[in-house]
């Protein structure tokens, strides 16, 4: 079928924005990078639009790995990251096996109240009192135990597990099977790629996490990479980097974009694999079958 012109002009138009938008997204990054292995004194005199780095040095990385803070800091959010992922992916599928059936007494007051938070909030001082009042401030507990439930993550997974027959279960409820064994023989290895869409919402979260640490964490050992990273963003100089290394405020901003991406690029390089099953997930979620 012979397309028009104007089919064609607007296909152009369209590449044109599209390649715009790459642009302005793209080009953050790259001065990022190209910031971080350019000659710090060539870098602060030219102060200008880099499309590739002035000239080029790798003492900035040296720096950032040698900081043990970086290691502590990748070391805690690799633990926040599986330890949470793990609670909850283990509580949501408890809370969305009970809602998501029919002769769960209450069902649906309940349904009420949990869609209700998705909407409306205590806020932030009432929530750092809460945390506070329970003990959990200055511990792991406060990242892990707050968010252990997303309300529309358990929403997509509830939908998922309402779509898994109900013959099944009540034959397993028939052969004697409790709700524990229907829930881990039954209903989860059932739902295997809703929970692989969940672990890697949940563990993108855990990864991204910067306001939960920064109000709840007072002890340096316990900060995520996200904290270390803002440490070393607010200074202008290496001492921010635990090195002593007085070598002025020229290497200090090479530093702070060397530290940025050190921390940004494993989510940055395992993101373009993983983004269809975002996408994925929310169609087996949204889609009752």
């Amino acid at each position: 079928m012979k397309r028009s012109t104007g089919e064609h002009i607007f296909d152009a138009v369209n590449v044109v924005l599209l390649c715009g938008v790459i642009a302005i997204s793209f080009y953050p990054m790259l001065y990022i990078f190209n910031s971080s292995v350019s000659d710090p004194d060539q870098m602060l005199r030219s102060r200008s639009f880099m499309l590739l780095p002035e000239g080029f040095q790798l003492e900035a990385y040296k720096h950032v790995f040698q900081n043990p803070k970086i290691f502590s800091g990748y070391m805690n959010t690799l633990f926040y990251v599986v330890v949470g992922t793990a609670v909850n992916l283990l509580m949501t599928s408890f809370a969305a096996y009970g809602l998501s059936r029919a002769d769960l007494f209450g069902r649906k007051l309940l349904m009420k109240l949990i869609t209700f938070t998705m909407f409306f909030g205590g806020g932030m001082i009432p929530t750092f009192l809460l945390i506070q009042n329970l003990g959990m401030v200055n511990s792991r507990w406060a990242i892990l135990i707050p968010g252990a439930i997303s309300t529309f993550y358990f929403l997509i997974m509830k939908t998922n597990f309402e779509s898994i027959p109900d013959s099944l279960i009540e034959s397993a409820k028939l052969d004697g099977a409790n709700d524990f064994t229907i829930l881990f023989h039954i209903v989860l290895p059932l739902s295997k790629a809703i929970l692989a869409v969940m672990t890697l919402y949940y563990a993108v979260d855990h990864w991204n996490d910067y306001v939960a640490p920064m109000l709840y964490l007072r002890n340096q050992d316990l900060y995520p990479i996200q904290i270390v990273l803002r440490d070393i963003l607010i200074s202008s100089s290496t001492e921010a980097m635990g090195g002593g290394v007085d070598t002025g405020f020229a290497i200090g901003e090479n530093i702070k974009y060397a530290t940025i991406i050190v921390s940004t690029l494993p989510i940055v390089l395992v993101y373009p694999f993983i983004q269809k099953y975002f996408v994925q997930g929310a169609l087996i979620g949204a889609v009752k079958q």
